[in-house]
């Protein structure tokens, strides 16, 4: 009863500390934005994080988690059931070291950071009420039906060397990455952003905040990762506070190196989504790496970061806060390494990691754009140019953020 305890304990501890990573997302998104979509933004990650946690109780905990099922698609009933032991009372052996609940809340938690990883992306031109559709069907029920493949038992977890995802480089970043890079194709750029076909800063109108927002999420994912150990095993999870530690400060340190290199000029912003790349690269194998694999990890991580935003400029995508190359190049970055370094280094786990990227690739591009298209040509998921010019704070919530510090921006 006594380790129960202990492991129930962390793991709630590690629950609230991923649920903290909203309020990280939160800042980061609206420092790198402008003041006049402020609202905009935070009511989009107040929405996802409420009506993700209500979506994972009715429908998605047991699409993700269905018991015995084909490997693709299982469905365990609607709604919450705790286990009961023969005796009637609660299984308190659940999942062997914590309770049903327990589990429940942690994965939910999980299950909206999909979503918010695409509101970033979307920021400044996207109709809330679509996004809101979007939001409900994809975490409902695509990320679900995605996490059941591997942490459900699916088919790549039965493959003859499993697919590896530790905490989610792919399950939970690259869900949402892929999400974020169809729907900024289908949206177009911001006004302003390309002239003569060249990318133009808007730059954010909180840096500051930005910054307070990497160091929460970094926090947080000390329960992101440590959590996904799934017990308080004292040797795994501060190895894996380590080297998910070491590999966002490697990120960080490399990025920040690289951009000075390529642009000439020490940019903070770049700093940050480095050390959020570190982060996202380390969390398919957290548990496996050694200190020295984690810092190179973090630190290919780092250049990765330099390199997506800058292709990802130069295709003309107009991604505002970097969740492309922080989530979704990072995140299959991060899910190959596993293949390359630690202690499941080998051919046969990279090939595994590969079909395990490209499955979920496919899985997700169809899907978000199926639900992107189909709001598209029905209600249209693009502010018009004077909502956009004048700001979604005022067109679509009637508030000003900072009402006593109006800028005349456009």
């Amino acid at each position: 009863m006594e380790l129960l305890t202990t492991n129930n304990v962390w793991m709630m501890i590690c629950t609230a500390l991923v649920f903290f990573m909203h309020l990280g997302f939160s800042f980061l998104e609206i420092g790198l934005t402008r003041q006049k979509n402020t609202i905009n933004i935070l009511f989009k990650n107040v929405f996802i994080i409420t009506i993700g946690l209500l979506l994972y109780c009715f429908v998605g905990f047991n699409l993700m988690y269905p018991g015995d099922f084909n490997g693709f698609l299982g469905f365990a009933g609607f709604g919450l059931s705790s286990p009961l032991t023969a005796e009637g009372a609660l299984d308190l052996t659940y999942n062997g070291g914590y309770t049903y609940w327990t589990d429940f809340l942690f994965q939910g938690m999980f299950a909206a950071t999909a979503a918010t990883i695409v509101s970033g992306a979307v920021a400044e031109r996207v109709k809330i009420i679509p996004f809101m559709i979007f939001t409900v069907v994809y975490v409902g029920l695509v990320y679900p039906i995605a996490g059941s493949w591997k942490w459900g038992g699916g088919f790549l977890q039965d493959m003859e060397t499993p697919f590896y995802d530790f905490a989610g480089s792919t399950l939970v970043h690259s869900v949402g990455g892929w999400a974020a890079l169809v729907a900024v194709w289908l949206l177009g750029a911001r006004i302003g952003k390309f002239k003569d076909g060249k990318p133009q800063a808007i730059p954010g109108h909180n840096l500051p905040l930005a910054t307070a927002g990497v160091l929460i999420l970094w926090l947080g994912w000390f329960g992101f990762n440590g959590g996904s150990v799934l017990s308080a095993d004292p040797a795994l999870t501060s190895l894996t506070l380590v080297t998910t530690c070491l590999a966002a400060a490697a990120g960080g340190v490399v990025a920040m190196l690289a951009s000075a290199i390529k642009d000439k000029n020490l940019d903070l912003t770049m700093f940050l989504n480095g050390i959020l790349g570190g982060l996202v690269g380390i969390t398919a194998g957290a548990d496996q790496m050694s200190p020295t694999d984690a810092i190179l990890i973090g630190s290919i991580a780092g250049v990765l970061i330099v390199l997506a935003v800058a292709f990802v400029d130069k295709i003309k995508l107009d991604d505002p806060v970097g969740a492309i190359a922080v989530h979704l190049i990072c995140g299959v970055w991060g899910t190959l390494a596993v293949g390359i370094f630690g202690s499941l280094a080998g051919m046969d786990q990279f090939i595994s990691q590969l079909i395990g990227v490209g499955s979920y690739a496919v899985f997700c591009i169809v899907t978000s754009f199926i639900i992107l298209y189909v709001l598209k040509i029905t209600m249209g998921i693009r502010v018009s140019e004077i909502e956009e010019l004048e700001g979604l704070d005022g067109h679509e919530h009637g508030m000003d953020a900072y009402p006593d510090f109006r800028l005349n921006e456009h």
